[in-house]
Formats: structure tokens, C-alpha cells, sequence
């Protein structure tokens, strides 16, 4: 069992960044791969980034790449967004998934995930 809990939410002025932190409890944090999915109202969750086990791959979607960057630490079971350069459009709730064998943008083949934190980007 992995509980994830996300932080570091919050309001921000287009063009500037946050960095969404997700710690996850259990000793075997660093066989899950890990993605971080968004849903904004009235739309469908989507894939935002992810991050194998080792850290040493990583994916994003088009939207963000460029902007985002996930990673990991496996010493502090949490995994890390850092967002840059952020818009609007990038308004949504953000969750945290884990999953063992997941296809990584797809938040329905994940085992685990968080309650989500809220990014609002003002323009």
C-alpha cells in the first residue's frame, strides 16, 4: 500500500513558477513509477509528466515539455514538478500517481494517487 500526498499548490501570475512536491509513504517508493496528471474543470484528467523507477527516464506531454520538469527522490520518497513558465491554461488540479507497471500516460493503469493540489495561473 502507497499513500501519496501533494503539496505546493497555490496562486501564481502567469510567467511564474511552482514546484509541486508529492510524498509517498511505504519502504518501496522506488519500484513505482511515478506521473503527475491534471484536470481542469469541465475536461478530462490528463498526463502532465512521468518519471520511471531509477529517475532516469523521463516523459511529458506537449503541452508542458520545455516548461516542466519531473523528478525524484528515492532517499525522501517524493517525487517533485517543477513548473516554469506557467500559464492559464496550465490551471488545474494536479495529481500525484504511482504505479508498478503503468503505461505512464495513462492515470487509469497507475495503482495509486493522491487528492490533488489546486494551481491557479492568473493572467
Amino acid at each position: 500500500q502507497v499513500q501519496l500526498v501533494e503539496s505546493g499548490g497555490g496562486l501564481v501570475q502567469a510567467g511564474g513558477s511552482l514546484r509541486l512536491s508529492c510524498a509517498a509513504s511505504g519502504r518501496t517508493f522506488s519500484v513505482y513509477s511515478m506521473g503527475w496528471f491534471r484536470q481542469a474543470p469541465g475536461k478530462e484528467r490528463e498526463f502532465v509528466a512521468a518519471i520511471d523507477w531509477s529517475g532516469g527516464v523521463t516523459y511529458y506531454a506537449d503541452s508542458v515539455k520545455g516548461r516542466f520538469t519531473i523528478s525524484r527522490d528515492n532517499a525522501k520518497n517524493t517525487v517533485y514538478l517543477q513548473m516554469n513558465s506557467l500559464k492559464p491554461e496550465d490551471t488545474a488540479v494536479y495529481y500525484c500517481y504511482a504505479g508498478r507497471w503503468a503505461t505512464l500516460t495513462d492515470h487509469r493503469t497507475y495503482d495509486y494517487w493522491g487528492q490533488g493540489t489546486q494551481v491557479t495561473v492568473s493572467s
